[in-house]
């Protein structure tokens, strides 16, 4: 028998604001920045809402300007239900790309790599079906901003 091949299915359009990033310098872990998370929206079909403040990226900057994400915060859905949601991923590209989205200058999303997965944890059993499947994204850094759009695999 044959698998199937997979797919991607739209989930949802993130924008994430960013408080004023943290530096820690190098520790043991590596050069560890944390970015709050202040607020933001989410805009799908079956899922749509805001991101509360209080979440968080714990970066690891690599010595080549490439970035592990590890993200953290909470989703408030349009009828109130609370997601809690999980990112990993990279972000990495030319040096040079990479310098320029420090100084939060706007590079074109194309110039550099930055992927994440997604996971999510709720009560709600509106939202259950977000527990179950694999999430992937595609992201943009802005000066203030993560912007992504999120797909399932089917």
């Amino acid at each position: 028998m044959t698998l199937p091949v997979p797919g991607l299915e739209f989930l949802a359009h993130v924008e994430v604001e960013l408080g004023e990033l943290l530096d820690l310098g190098v520790t043991d872990a590596g050069h560890r920045r944390i970015v709050p998370i202040v607020g933001g929206t989410v805009t799908g079909e079956r899922f749509s809402g805001v991101v509360l403040p209080g979440g968080a990226d714990w970066q690891v900057v690599h010595d080549d300007g490439a970035v592990t994400i590890d993200t953290r915060y909470t989703l408030r859905a349009d009828d109130g239900a609370l997601v809690h949601i999980r990112t990993g991923g990279v972000r990495s590209g030319p040096r040079r790309v990479l310098d320029a989205l420090g100084r939060g200058e706007d590079v074109d999303p194309s110039a550099y790599y930055f992927r994440v997965t997604a996971t999510f944890e709720t009560a709600a059993p509106q939202y259950r079906w977000m527990t179950r499947v694999l999430t992937v994204a595609v992201a943009r850094r802005q000066a203030s901003a993560v912007v992504y759009d999120a797909y399932t695999v089917t």
